[in-house]
């Protein structure tokens, strides 16, 4: 579904992506992991289109998305739910919501859908974003990513800050997406939910991949998760 081949990124002069190359399959959850700084972010924008590399190529569903606009990437099926969560202040819940909404063919991600998922933003309708929590806000940019009927989804550490209560929840709702064969692209510091969610992991390092392997392989090798991982 996604490729990603040999890509370099760059903000202004920092060479940050230096060759990387990655895939997802269809219905397939991949993990990227990495400490702070090593690419993971980066990885995601290039892929959306806000930081667009200058040499490799971004190919999804065998069409070259390397130098489109990150509008005309998500209308050819990326969902994007961005570090920071990205609500906006002034709109309330369902408005945030509608805003992502995007009817495609056999789509099930509709409002009624979210909010029988996620009851909580139900209860919160009428709620600006100023108004939620972090969980909350985390929960409105999953739902509005998934109003898109995406056929890949791109979350950029959905776990972040948050309290236990608010992840778990968040790895439930993961692990029903993943039931329902939803391409995902996981950047994610939690190992353990990784290891949970994964059908493939991706370690980064120094905007290098230095690792590629199951979930099982990544948790028998000690090296990998002392060099790179901190553990």
């Amino acid at each position: 579904m996604l490729q990603v081949n040999q890509i370099h990124t760059y903000y202004g002069e920092s060479h940050i992506l230096q060759g990387v190359s990655l895939h997802v399959e269809p219905g397939e959850v991949v993990c990227l992991l990495g400490r702070n700084g090593a690419g993971k972010t980066t990885t995601i924008r290039s892929i959306i289109g806000f930081t667009p590399p200058r040499a490799g190529a971004i190919v999804f569903k065998d069409r070259d998305i390397t130098r489109l606009s990150s509008d005309r990437i998500s209308r050819c099926g990326i969902g994007l739910v961005p570090q920071g969560r990205r609500i906006f202040p002034d709109l309330t819940v369902r408005e945030n919501l509608l805003l992502g909404a995007r009817k495609k063919n056999g789509g099930a991600w509709d409002l009624p859908m979210v909010y029988q998922q996620m009851p909580r933003l139900r209860e919160r309708d009428h709620h600006h974003g100023d108004q939620l929590s972090g969980g909350e806000q985390q929960m409105a940019a999953i739902g509005r990513a998934l109003m898109s009927n995406p056929d890949l989804l791109l979350m950029d550490e959905p776990t972040e800050g948050l309290a236990p209560l608010i992840v778990r929840e968040i790895a439930r709702l993961l692990i029903e997406l993943k039931a329902k064969r939803q391409a995902i692209l996981l950047v994610e510091q939690s190992l353990p939910l990784a290891l949970e969610l994964a059908d493939r992991i991706y370690v980064m390092s120094k905007g290098r991949i230095v690792f590629e392997g199951t979930p099982h392989t990544l948790f028998e090798n000690e090296e990998v998760k002392k060099q790179y991982l901190g553990l």
